[in-house]
């Protein structure tokens, strides 16, 4: 986890230098973001964002915006020197980091799909996110790392598959066909998957170093856009603007 973070510090630091952008008194605002402004009307209400158990933190940067989900959140104001300056010691502290930097890169026009996709668009991404997988993977055994319902669905229908979360209330319940397993399935997930599909809120949250390097890795969603430009990862994003 440490050496995934010193590195996209690095990088970010790297390149915030090269565009002159360090040393500037910008200033950087996030706040968590309401279920309405966040996702809309999905029609469905099992999605974490309408639990309560998460929120999008919204970095705006030249107008440009940034996200990304966190279970702890509030408002910063800040220069983007002190940003990348800052420990990465807690899950507010790295939600701001990373949505600061995927506000940053879409203002660089260095990576695109930063706002979370609204209403009937988590459903068609999902579809679309299965015919990818079939083109690109075959039919192969996935893992998914995070509950996000409409994927659940579509994927699981499709796919041989297998999904973990940290949420008590989804561990060990049976959503659309199926069962959802807690954390200490992780090793037994990745081994028995051949590609992880693996949501950008595992850098918030500081479980990623579970999963890179062990097997192929799609990450999905907003919250790892910039990053993921930065690192090389693979990242699929089909509906968010």
């Amino acid at each position: 986890m440490d050496s995934v973070y010193a590195e996209l510090t690095r990088q970010a630091r790297e390149l915030v230098r090269e565009q002159q952008l360090l040393d500037q008194k910008i200033t950087i605002q996030a706040r968590g973001l309401s279920v309405q402004e966040a996702i809309g009307d999905p029609e469905g209400d099992d999605f974490p964002l309408q639990k309560g158990k998460e929120t999008l933190m919204q970095a705006d940067f030249g107008q440009a915006l940034g996200q990304a989900f966190t279970d702890r959140y509030g408002n910063y104001e800040g220069t983007l020197q002190e940003i990348l300056e800052m420990a990465l010691d807690n899950n507010y502290r790295r939600a701001l980091f990373v949505a600061t930097l995927n506000a940053v890169l879409r203002y660089l026009g260095l990576t695109e799909k930063t706002v979370h996709c609204r209403d009937q668009e988590p459903a068609r991404c999902a579809g679309e996110l299965a015919e990818y997988i079939r083109g690109r993977y075959g039919a192969a055994k996935i893992g998914q790392v995070g509950f996000q319902p409409r994927m659940v669905e579509a994927l699981g229908a499709a796919f041989d598959y297998r999904v973990l979360d940290m949420d008590p209330d989804n561990i060990g319940t049976v959503r659309y066909g199926t069962e959802v397993e807690g954390p200490e399935s992780t090793e037994a997930v990745i081994q028995w998957s051949d590609l992880l599909l693996v949501t950008g809120t595992t850098l918030v949250n500081g479980s990623i170093g579970r999963f890179i390097g062990k097997k192929p890795v799609l990450f999905y969603g907003t919250t790892i856009a910039g990053p993921a430009r930065l690192m090389g990862w693979d990242r699929f994003c089909a509906c968010a603007t």
